[in-house]
C-alpha cells in the first residue's frame, strides 16, 4: 500500500501522535504544526506550547534568499478560536482555555508569520511526512517525523521521544547555505533554566524550572541534535512586554549566518511567563544535493497522580506513582542521547514493521483503518506504570481519560497489544487477578489508581469476567508460558466459578446449566435477564478454554465439569436461541417478575425495579430479545 497523501480540507482533522507507549505524546498537525502536547500523563487536546515550531532558511554569499516557518496555509478558523496552554491550564486554571475569537487564529500558531502556501501530509503509522510547497522557497522541503513502534521490544516502544527530519534539498544552479531550525517554548511556570547541554554525543537545549521535584508538573523538555552536527541555539528568546519576543526572533533568525545566542539570569520577575528556545544546523549544499536534518523533542515529567479521581485523605494507599520510562531512565536528557544514538536502528526495526503491515493486501481503507487504530497506544489513553504495567482508558476527553481503570469488557475489543506486544497484554492480565478479584472470585472490571487502592464495588460484568477467562488463555497459547500459566490459573479458576457461586447476587447460573439466565451487566452499560446468545457466548468461550486449561494440567474433574457445561450451554443455545437468521435474547418483556430476585443499585442510581421495569408500556427496558444485536457473535471471533 502506498502512503495515504491528505490535501486540502482533509489536513484539518490530523493529529499525528508522536511519543512512546504509555509515555505521552506530542501531535504533528496535517499542516506541519505541533499541537496536542500531552506529555504530563494526561490528555491535552487542542493544545499549543507557545511558540514550539520548526523553520528553515537559505542564504547565498552572505545574503538571506529566504526564511519560512514550517507551517502551511491553514485553512478556516479565521476568526480565531479557542485552546489550551502544554499544561492545559493546571497551573493557572483561570486561563485553562484561551478564545482569540474575533483577533484572528492563535500567535502561538505562527498564522501570520511568513510559511509556505501548500503541501501535503503523508501518514502510514508510524511514519507521518508532511511536504511543503512554495515556488518562492530555493528548495525541496519536507518533515517526517515517527516513534519507535517494534512489536516485541516495548522498551524501545515507550520512548518519550518524537523523531523529526527535516529534509532539505537544493533545487537551485548555485550552492545554498540551509539553516533547519527547531524552537520550543518552557512550558514550566516556575522560574525558568533554559541551559544548552552536551550529553553523550547529543546537544541540545533543556527546558525546566525550580518546581519541586515531587511535583506532578516537575520535570523537563528537551530538544537535541546529534553534537557531530555542530549546532548553534538561542537558549532564550528576547524577553519582550507585548509582541516583540516573536518578531526579534525572527529577526534574529533570518540575520544571515549562526543565530545568536541569548542568556538570561535567574529573574523572578520572569516566573510563571514564557521563555522560548531555539536550536539550530546549518549544512551547505550543492545543486541537486539533499539533507537530512536530525532532532529529537524528549520530554521527563516523571511523577503521576489520580486527577480523575483524587485520593481522599482517609484513604491508606499512595498518592502518587512514577511511570515506567522514570525506571528507564534520569532525565529528558538522557532519552534524548539515548535517541539519537540508537536512531538508525529504531528507524530501521519500526520500518520493518510498517512495511510489513502494508504490504498486506487487505483494502487501502482496511489497513488506513488498522494503523490509525494501533496510533492509539501512542496516545495518553495507555499508561504505562511503574514496574511497566499497562494501564488503559477506554479513550480520551479533551483534558482527562474516558472512563478509567482499564475496563475489562471495553478492552475485549482490542486485539493489537496481545499480538504486538503480549509482556504488556499480560500485565494487564496480572493486575485484573491481582487487584480487581473479590474473596467470591467476583471480578471488579475498572483497576483502581494508585495499586492497592480499594477495589470497586460495583457488581462484576458478564463479558469482563468471562472474557478475562478467554484472554488468559490466549496469552497461554500466545506466550506458551507454563509457569505462568500456573501462577494465575487459579484465581482464573476461582472468577469462572462466581458464575454459579451462591454469593453471586446476579444470580448467572446457579444450577450449572451452562446457561447464563440472572442478571447480566455488560459493556453497554445496562443489564439484560435471560438468556441471550452475546452474553452466553463469553460463558461458553470461557468454559471450553477453562476445559481445555484444565486437561492440560491433569485437573481431569474439573475439565469435566467444565467440559459438561459447555456441551449443555451450547446445545441450548443453537436450540434456543437461533432463529433460523440469526441469535437473539429469549425473554418475555410482560414478566416482571424477572425482576424481582435482584436488588440493590443499578448503573443509573436508581433501584432495578425502577431502572428497568416500563410500567407506561408493561415491558421490561433496554434488552436485545429479538433484535439482531451487533456482538451476538462476539465470543466465537475471539
Amino acid at each position: 500500500m502506498k502512503p495515504k497523501i491528505y490535501q486540502g480540507e482533509s489536513l484539518r482533522e490530523i493529529s499525528f501522535p508522536l511519543g512512546g507507549i504509555g509515555a505521552g505524546c506530542v501531535g504533528l498537525d496535517g499542516y506541519g504544526r505541533l499541537i496536542d502536547w500531552e506529555i504530563f500523563n494526561r490528555p491535552n487536546k487542542r493544545s499549543v506550547n507557545g511558540y514550539s515550531h520548526f523553520a528553515v532558511k537559505a542564504e547565498r554569499d552572505g545574503e538571506l534568499l529566504d526564511a519560512r516557518v514550517l507551517n502551511m496555509d491553514a485553512g478556516p478558523g479565521y476568526m480565531g478560536e479557542g485552546y489550551l496552554d502544554a499544561m492545559g491550564g493546571r497551573a493557572h486554571p483561570e486561563r485553562a482555555w484561551r478564545s482569540n475569537y474575533g483577533f484572528g487564529p492563535q500567535r502561538e500558531l505562527l498564522g501570520g508569520m511568513p510559511h509556505f502556501k501548500g503541501g501535503s501530509f503523508e501518514g502510514r503509522f508510524p511514519f507521518a511526512r508532511v511536504r511543503f510547497e512554495d515556488d518562492s522557497f530555493p528548495g525541496d522541503v519536507s518533515l517526517s517525523a515517527f516513534n519507535p513502534f517494534i512489536p516485541l521490544d516495548d522498551k524501545n516502544s515507550s520512548l518519550p521521544a518524537a523523531f523529526f527530519t527535516v529534509t532539505l534539498g537544493n533545487t537551485r544552479a548555485e550552492p545554498i547555505e540551509y539553516t533547519a531550525a527547531l524552537s520550543l517554548s518552557n512550558p514550566q511556570t516556575g522560574l525558568h533554566a533554559n541551559e544548552p547541554f552536551a550529553r553523550d554525543g547529543a546537544a541540545g537545549v533543556c527546558l525546566a524550572d525550580d518546581t519541586p521535584a515531587g511535583d506532578p508538573l516537575a520535570g523537563e523538555l528537551v530538544m537535541a541534535v546529534d553534537a557531530g552536527e555542530k549546532p548553534d541555539c538561542q537558549p532564550y528568546w528576547f524577553r519582550g512586554s507585548w509582541f516583540d519576543d516573536l518578531s526579534l526572533f525572527w529577526q534574529d533568525f533570518t540575520a544571515p549566518g549562526p543565530i545568536r545566542p541569548r542568556v538570561y539570569g535567574a529573574d523572578e520577575s520572569w516566573r510563571g511567563r514564557r521563555d522560548t528556545a531555539t536550536l539550530t544546523v546549518r549544512a551547505r549544499l550543492m545543486p541537486g544535493e539533499r539533507r537530512d536534518f536530525r532532532f529529537v523533542v524528549a520530554w521527563y515529567y516523571p511523577n503521576c497522580v489520580n486527577y480523575w479521581r483524587p485520593v481522599r485523605d482517609d484513604e491508606s494507599c499512595a498518592r502518587s506513582w512514577k511511570n515506567y520510562y522514570a525506571g528507564q531512565f534520569d532525565s529528558a536528557r538522557a532519552v534524548a542521547a539515548y535517541a539519537l544514538k540508537n536512531w538508525d536502528g529504531l528507524e530501521a526495526r519500526t520500518r520493518r514493521f510498517a512495511d510489513a503491515l502494508y504490504a498486506s493486501d487487505l483494502p487501502e481503507a482496511a489497513l488506513e483503518a488498522v494503523g490509525a487504530d494501533i496510533a492509539v497506544l501512542k496516545s495518553p489513553t495507555c499508561l504505562r506504570l511503574e514496574n511497566g504495567e499497562f494501564y488503559a482508558f477506554e479513550g480520551c476527553g479533551m483534558n482527562g481519560g474516558s472512563c478509567e481503570g482499564s475496563c475489562t469488557h471495553v478492552w475485549n475489543y482490542a486485539f493489537a497489544l496481545p499480538f504486538l506486544f503480549p509482556k504488556l497484554e499480560r500485565s494487564m492480565r496480572e493486575l485484573d487477578y491481582t487487584y480487581n478479584q473479590g474473596d467470591d472470585g467476583g471480578m471488579a472490571f475498572r483497576l483502581q489508581l494508585p495499586l492497592g487502592r480499594a477495589r470497586s464495588t460495583f457488581r462484576p460484568c458478564v463479558d469482563g469476567l468471562m472474557g478475562g477467562v478467554i484472554k488468559f488463555y490466549r496469552e497461554w497459547k500466545i506466550s506458551g508460558d507454563d509457569a505462568w500459566l500456573k501462577t494465575w490459573w487459579p484465581k482464573v479458576k476461582k472468577s469462572l466459578a462466581y458464575a454459579w457461586s451462591p454469593e453471586n447476587p446476579d444470580r448467572w447460573d446457579p444450577d450449572k446449566t451452562g446457561v447464563i439466565t440472572g442478571r447480566q451487566h455488560h459493556t453497554l452499560d445496562m443489564e439484560l435477564f435471560g438468556p441471550n446468545a452475546w452474553l452466553e457466548g463469553f460463558y461458553l468461550a470461557a468454559l471450553r478454554a477453562a476445559h481445555e486449561i484444565a486437561g492440560y494440567l491433569g485437573e481431569e474433574e474439573d475439565a469435566a465439569l467444565y467440559g459438561c457445561l459447555y456441551e449443555q450451554g451450547r446445545a441450548f443455545t443453537e436450540r434456543e436461541l437461533f432463529n433460523g437468521e440469526y441469535f437473539i435474547q429469549k425473554i418475555d418483556l410482560t414478566d416482571k417478575s424477572l425482576l424481582e430476585p435482584f436488588s440493590g443499585t443499578a448503573l443509573t442510581g436508581g433501584n432495578t425495579m425502577d431502572t428497568y421495569w416500563n410500567a407506561e408500556a408493561g415491558e421490561i427496558k433496554y434488552q436485545i430479545q429479538n433484535g439482531c444485536g451487533i456482538d451476538q457473535a462476539l465470543a466465537c471471533w475471539m
